[in-house]
């Protein structure tokens, strides 16, 4: 049974798919994650869905796509990483939550929550690092399925190469030295993304190509070993005009996870009639007749929806 508060399944079973069923999930070292939990309308959910955010994004961003699933028969986590949102202490500077612990802690707690609630299948969705964080957990051989979205690292050799000093700068310069003024990074004030701890904003700035790395050397085996575990298939997504999650990104991402079945997709805009949609558009309502109805058929049967998009050649910002 996953450390956290459970919810009965009659009282949870009376809650429309349309709202979110608050829930505290304990992580192994006493931190509490705030999350919403969004229960199928169906008798019995098809899967459960975990949502993972991308860096310094609250997870209400997800909800309206936690809704959709919702309504379409699973059972859906949502939940901010530590020092984000519901999950954020009241004393931010000093706290020393790091970037590792999102997967070794977080996901993992959150893991053990839906696994322990209903007995079904599992299923995660990651954005951005959230596609990453959930080779680390322990538990991450439990994943059923896996669906990526610009899924990388933020190793600023992947950015795009017309974005990437500027992303350079913003990320691996401007970032540390705020970090440092400030004890934690100001993300919110400066209308880049929401405040992190100092220990993620350093982690993210300071990456290496290799992620392992950036861990002492005695237990750099046991995180890869970790990734090794996973055999859920994967459905990896990046669209031709996202900056941050190009396909060189996504694939030093993916191939950490050397036993699962991967497949690659590169999406364009105008597949879903619009002229761009980035690194953050997909979770938009807008897309609910289009991709988000694409991602039910993987999550809940497995089927490829765009097996004509192997991404060749060069993108947009190539």
């Amino acid at each position: 049974m996953a450390e956290g508060i459970d919810l009965p399944l009659a009282e949870e079973r009376n809650i429309r798919p349309t709202e979110g069923v608050p829930v505290d999930i304990r992580c192994s070292d006493g931190v509490v994650l705030g999350g919403h939990l969004w229960v199928s309308d169906g008798a019995k959910a098809c899967g459960g869905v975990i949502i993972n955010p991308a860096t310094g994004v609250l997870a209400r961003y997800y909800h309206y796509y936690a809704r959709f699933l919702a309504a379409h028969g699973f059972d859906v986590l949502t939940y901010d990483y530590r020092g984000i949102g519901l999950s954020r202490p009241a004393q931010l500077r000093g706290c020393g939550y790091r970037w590792r612990e999102w997967g070794e802690k977080d996901f993992d707690a959150v893991l053990r929550f839906m696994d322990g609630r209903a007995d079904q299948p599992l299923y995660v969705v990651g954005h951005s690092i959230g596609g990453f964080l959930p080779g680390l957990s322990r538990h991450a051989g439990r994943i059923d399925r896996m669906l990526t979205m610009g899924a990388q690292y933020a190793y600023w050799r992947d950015y795009a190469p017309a974005r990437r000093m500027r992303l350079l700068l913003k990320w691996h310069l401007a970032m540390p030295v705020l970090t440092a003024l400030f004890g934690y990074f100001p993300g919110k004030r400066l209308g880049w993304l929401e405040d992190l701890p100092a220990g993620v904003a350093n982690e993210w700035s300071f990456r290496r190509a290799r992620m392992e790395m950036s861990h002492p050397a005695a237990e750099r085996e046991n995180v890869l070993g970790r990734f090794a575990a996973v055999m859920a298939p994967i459905l990896a997504v990046a669209m031709s005009d996202d900056e941050l999650g190009t396909v060189p990104a996504i694939r030093r991402t993916l191939s950490y996870y050397r036993n699962a079945e991967i497949t690659e997709v590169l999406l364009q805009p105008a597949d879903f009639g619009f002229d761009a949609i980035g690194h953050f558009g997909l979770f938009h309502a807008k897309h609910a007749d289009g991709f988000w109805s694409d991602t039910v058929r993987w999550l809940r049967d497995g089927i490829h929806p765009w097996p004509q998009k192997k991404p060749r050649g060069k993108t947009a910002f190539d």
